[in-house]
């Protein structure tokens, strides 16, 4: 299992927030399904203010850049991804078009 921490930001706007809060209440089926099938086994997002963190638990032959392959190939995902843009704004240092920013590891108890 892998274990991948990221981090993406949402429009400043309270209605807005709670209407992206309310798309996360119950997944999609066709998004759930897509996030397993690309070797997710476990996410979770929080929010404080306008700042979202993402947890993700994967086994161990996930990657990026193949969940990009099957997301780009996925009308459904293509379609949530869209509208899910409109709630999100990149991190000052994304790169351009990136949403999720990957975090860095900088501590671990054990």
């Amino acid at each position: 299992m892998k274990k991948y921490c990221l981090a993406v930001d949402l429009v400043n706007d309270p209605v807005m927030i709670a209407e992206y809060e309310q798309y996360h209440k119950k997944a999609r089926p066709e998004i759930a399904e897509s996030i397993l099938d690309a070797g997710i086994t476990q996410m979770e997002i929080y929010r404080i203010g306008e700042r979202l963190f993402m947890i993700m638990e994967t086994e161990d032959d996930f990657s990026f850049e193949n969940k990009a392959q099957m997301d780009a190939a996925n009308a459904q995902v293509q379609e949530w991804e869209q509208l899910m843009w409109k709630y999100q704004k990149a991190l000052p240092s994304a790169k351009p078009g990136e949403k999720w920013v990957l975090m860095d590891k900088i501590f671990a108890l054990k």
